[in-house]
């Protein structure tokens, strides 16, 4: 094995952490007397929407018209698929890393600890009824705020 290849390796590993990337934050939806709004802050008995954009046509005109996070998305995606058998993470894990490194430790274990957390109180909120659910609906909507107000 080269001597090099170490250090190759940990530099290709600091450069997919540090590259800017284009995490897609959550959309929610409200409804508040009977207005829907869409908000990227939660609300009591909010409902996540997948706001994932399309990557559109690329080169109709034989030139790419990709924007800069575009195309770092991209590079990320494949670096990860290369470098995958070596850390075992997808790249969304990866991508909730690389905004998650820039986080104090505090912020960064709050949010492992809500990443367990919310899905739990998700199950909760969407199986209790009536007073229990109002309740369900008021923890999810601290978890969820608590999980955006970290930048998680």
């Amino acid at each position: 094995m080269n001597a090099k290849m170490p250090r190759l390796l940990v530099a290709a590993l600091f450069a997919a952490l540090v590259l800017p990337v284009s995490a897609q934050p959550k959309v929610y939806r409200c409804e508040t007397n009977g207005r829907v709004a869409y908000s990227d802050a939660p609300c009591v008995g909010a409902k996540p929407v997948d706001v994932t954009p399309t990557q559109g046509m690329d080169r109709m005109g034989g030139q790419s018209r990709k924007g800069r996070e575009v195309q770092n998305d991209e590079f990320n995606s494949i670096f990860d698929s290369a470098t995958g058998p070596l850390h075992g993470r997808s790249h969304e894990d990866m991508n909730v890393m690389r905004r998650r490194v820039k986080l104090p430790t505090s912020d960064q274990t709050q949010c492992t600890r809500l990443d367990g957390e919310l899905p739990q109180i998700e199950e909760v909120a969407a199986r209790a009824t009536g007073a229990a659910k109002a309740q369900a609906d008021v923890d999810l909507y601290k978890a969820r705020k608590r999980f955006f107000d970290l930048k998680c």
